[in-house]
């Protein structure tokens, strides 16, 4: 059965992610409830499971809600620093969900750093088109702010999941791009790629269009966490920092505070 995916928006910015297949759908991070009951009504689907990254309002606000409403089961971290509402499942790293009327496996990957117990989820979709909902800890042109790791913490989680295929579809959870963008042509002015993708990101904003889901490939020609070790990066984090940055987490750590304050 065709699988789809798409955005709903919330709040000023966020991005809760749909799975549909059929009549049965799957809800990635909803921060509110309201958007997903009108897009569910709207569309006749019958909603079969919640998944959650990590513990922040912004992506559990709405869980309650939908509980009360649908009775259907909560996947989340199972070590996280605050309690994920209506858990019914906690996940680590290795495990993976199946969720009643949806052929899909949700494979989880632990990625700490934005928060100690975030976890990501990967899947295929129409047989072989890998997907990555990865929350706040990777966004187009740019990473989640790191609350409870440590940048050396982070850039592990951020170099896991740039090991996926180039064309995994990767499903953030802000819509953050274009500033990620605006900042990244400071760090890398002469990225070919980079100055590409900026005038597609600004296409599709003007006609008030998601830049996302974006894929791994372009991620890797253009986001600055994801190139930490490209000696023009390298170079844009020393210049900032005013120093040498012997280790990869110290280029990271540079290139999070530059973003920051930017």
């Amino acid at each position: 059965m065709n699988t789809e995916i798409y955005t709903i928006s919330a709040f000023n910015d966020n991005y809760i992610w749909i799975v549909q297949q059929g009549t049965n759908a799957v809800v990635v991070d909803p921060g509110q409830a309201a958007p997903v009951i009108s897009d569910l009504e709207l569309k006749n689907l019958n909603l079969k499971g919640i998944l959650i990254t990590h513990h922040h309002d912004d992506h559990t606000g709405g869980v309650q809600e939908l509980v009360a409403r649908y009775d259907v089961p909560v996947y989340g971290p199972a070590f996280e620093t605050r309690p994920i509402p209506c858990l019914n499942e906690g996940l680590t790293e290795g495990d993976s969900v199946r969720i009643e009327g949806i052929d899909a496996e949700f494979q989880v990957l632990e990625v700490p750093g934005h928060t100690m117990g975030h976890i990501a989820y990967t899947t295929f979709i129409n047989s072989d088109q890998p997907v990555l909902f990865c929350g706040d800890t990777l966004f187009s042109c740019g990473c989640g702010r790191v609350f409870e790791g440590d940048s050396r913490l982070m850039l592990q989680s951020v170099d896991k999941l740039g090991e996926m295929p180039h064309n995994t579809l990767v499903c953030c959870a802000h819509e953050y791009t274009l500033s990620n963008i605006d900042w990244a042509l400071a760090v890398e002015p002469d990225n070919s790629e980079l100055q590409k993708w900026s005038h597609r990101a600004r296409d599709l904003r003007a006609q008030n269009l998601p830049t996302l889901p974006t894929t791994m490939a372009q991620e890797q020609a253009t986001n600055p966490f994801l190139r930490v070790r490209e000696p023009s990066v390298i170079k844009a984090a020393q210049s900032y920092a005013g120093t040498e940055l012997g280790e990869d987490a110290a280029v990271f750590a540079a290139l999070r505070e530059w973003k920051n304050n930017a």
